[in-house]
């Protein structure tokens, strides 16, 4: 049994290209790679250059606070994104849901992997789970995985670093 590849490990794909992007197209395989991506196309330098445009899109899903505004952009993200779901063998690894045309270059699998997976998580977890981290001058993107739903921070350094800082104004 395959599970649907267009969920969590597409957004913390996502978030991973947007706080440390591929400097060569190399690395952007590399790290594709590094989250299970099979990649059936030659990569080029048009790939990172469209990974890129289409992320600082996504970015802008992330930093609407409206429910409404966030499901529009993505909305608009999806819309160039995806086709019909279809069921595909395409690696010989097993049956999975696809929501793309086949033979696509990377970066318009990365537009589709990254902008379904989003409205899933989104609409699986909760409108309210992507965000910026609330410490004071980081504003690296998020997305919340937790149990609670009730992520601030991008990471626990940064928890860290701002609880120490609220604990030691409170003792001034």
């Amino acid at each position: 049994m395959h599970l649907n590849p267009y969920g969590e490990d597409a957004v913390r794909l996502a978030l991973s290209l947007v706080t440390d992007p591929p400097a060569t197209d190399d690395g952007l395989v590399a790290r594709c790679l590094e989250y299970d991506l099979v990649i059936e196309l030659p990569v080029t330098s048009w790939d990172r250059e469209a990974t890129a445009e289409f992320l600082a899109e996504w970015l802008t899903v992330i930093d609407a606070t409206v429910p409404a505004e966030r499901a529009r952009r993505l909305n608009d993200l999806l819309r160039l994104a995806s086709a019909y779901p279809r069921l595909t063998d395409h690696a010989e690894n097993g049956w999975h849901i696809h929501y793309r045309d086949p033979d696509q270059p990377l970066a318009s699998i990365l537009r589709t992997l990254i902008s379904v997976g989003t409205a899933l998580h989104l609409a699986g977890r909760g409108m309210h789970r992507l965000g910026r981290c609330a410490a004071d001058g980081c504003g690296r993107p998020y997305a919340d995985f937790s149990r609670t739903g009730k992520q601030t921070y991008c990471s626990p350094a940064c928890a860290n670093r701002s609880a120490v800082r609220r604990h030691r104004a409170r003792a001034r």
